[in-house]
């Protein structure tokens, strides 16, 4: 399979570059020259098979024609040490519980799934050390640094934003040690992306050093996101629930959303995808408006979704690239909301009051966005919980007045030291550290 990019100024790639690289040298993302597409029939035997297996159909759709059918088979095995269950919430309404791995956040499986795929590469090839380069608003760091933990020839660099996500979030890639390297940046999230893809255009730091990333723009971090909507279908498919499937994301730097869209393309039986944003709305105003203004994100309670810039925008734009009216054929597909800080927690005050199931406040967004959409009768909509509510235990507990109870995976974390380097928001100063390393 090869791979292109947006932006349409660079060659095509090979999967084991375009994971390597990450970004295409034209600063476009890297996309599949191709979407693979299973046959009804094959969809319907997915409500007959286990999570590895499904997973597996995906993956080799994907990945099939670069990695023989035994090592894909240990990858996504190794990936997916845990299940991501549909947990009823009330009437027609589904939670996809995502944290059930490592890190307790829903970016467990494409990180773990990439740092297997880029350590088969290395170990294969041969190569000098990667240096992988992370930009954070929570989640992604704390996946990519424990997925990638003591992965040989990887040297992982984790780059967030000062005072900007949450203490539990910060222990789990700040105390690791090892091959993980914490940056911690005088700025926003969209600071700390603009100086990944910065790195990335560098001549001379990519003669240094071999750069790549694990942000969703990375194809091997967001493609296999595609799994669990796969699963999740399955799972309501038994229950004869999936006929009309309504999927709604939370989203910050629209992988996930992305991800899921990709699994549309490829024959998932899904009516429609609802995007929940915070006040960073600027995929909502594209929606209203036909317009995008990417601008500096502000910050709210569900951090991880504290995108001005998300870069994932690009590959929506290109999916639906091939239509001659791109944008009415987004808004036929997509949907979207937003919800204040307070909006957020209102929705998860009523929902533990009124139904006993505590959300985390980007699931909080998800789950009113498929209220305020007005399901049908014979709709079941389903919500994707992206992370543990423990992992914003200080927000959680002020907002419901409660004290819940952290779990072993999160206390272990919680034990370690912090190790962290300073840095400004200046890609100057950034540099110079890569330079000296």
């Amino acid at each position: 399979m090869k791979y292109y990019s947006t932006n349409k100024q660079a060659p095509q790639a090979s999967l084991k570059e375009a994971v390597i690289k990450g970004l295409a040298g034209d600063k476009g993302l890297f996309m599949p020259e191709q979407i693979k597409s299973f046959t009804p029939e094959q969809i319907a035997s997915m409500k007959n098979k286990s999570f590895h297996e499904i997973a597996y159909m995906v993956a080799n759709a994907f990945f099939g024609e670069d990695v023989e059918p035994d090592v894909l088979k240990r990858i996504v095995e190794d990936t997916l040490s845990f299940d991501t269950p549909v947990v009823p919430v009330n009437d027609n309404i589904y939670s996809l519980e995502l944290y059930h791995g490592p890190t307790l956040a829903f970016k467990d499986v494409g990180a773990r799934f990439m740092a297997r795929l880029l350590g088969y590469f290395i170990k294969k090839e041969g190569k000098e050390k990667v240096n992988v380069l992370v930009a954070t608003s929570g989640d992604t760091g704390s996946a990519v640094a424990n997925g990638f933990l003591g992965v040989p020839g990887i040297h992982v660099y984790v780059l967030y934003p000062k005072g900007k996500v949450s203490p539990i979030q910060e222990c789990q890639f700040t105390t690791l040690g090892q091959n993980i390297t914490a940056l911690e940046i005088d700025g926003t999230f969209d600071d700390c992306q603009a100086l990944v893809k910065s790195a990335f255009m560098d001549a001379e730091l990519n003669n240094h050093m071999k750069l790549t990333s694990a942000n969703s723009i990375n194809v091997a971090r967001f493609l296999p996101q595609s799994f669990y909507y796969f699963h999740a279908y399955a799972q309501l498919a038994r229950q004869g629930k999936a006929n009309e499937l309504v999927f709604c994301v939370p989203s910050g730097n629209f992988g996930n959303i992305t991800a899921g869209i990709f699994g549309y393309y490829m024959g998932l039986p899904v009516k429609r995808f609802i995007a929940a944003n915070n006040r960073n709305d600027v995929f909502l105003e594209y929606l209203n408006t036909g317009i995008y203004n990417p601008r500096p994100s502000v910050s709210t309670i569900a951090n991880a979704m504290d995108v001005g810039y998300p870069s994932n925008f690009a590959r929506i734009i290109d999916l639906f690239g091939q239509k001659e009216d791109a944008y009415t054929a987004i808004k036929s597909l997509v949907t979207g909301y937003r919800y204040t800080d307070e909006e957020i927690a209102e929705t998860m005050r009523k929902v533990y009051n009124e139904y006993g199931y505590l959300l985390d406040p980007h699931g909080a967004c998800g789950y009113q966005a498929l209220v305020d959409n007005k399901l049908a009768a014979q709709e079941t909509g389903v919500f994707l919980e992206t992370a543990h509510p423990a992992k914003f235990k200080g927000t959680v507990d002020e907002i419901l007045k409660s004290d819940i109870e952290i779990p072993s995976k999160l206390r272990e974390f919680m034990k370690g030291t912090k190790q962290s380097t300073n840095l400004s928001k200046e890609f100057s100063d950034f540099r110079n550290y890569l330079l000296n390393q």
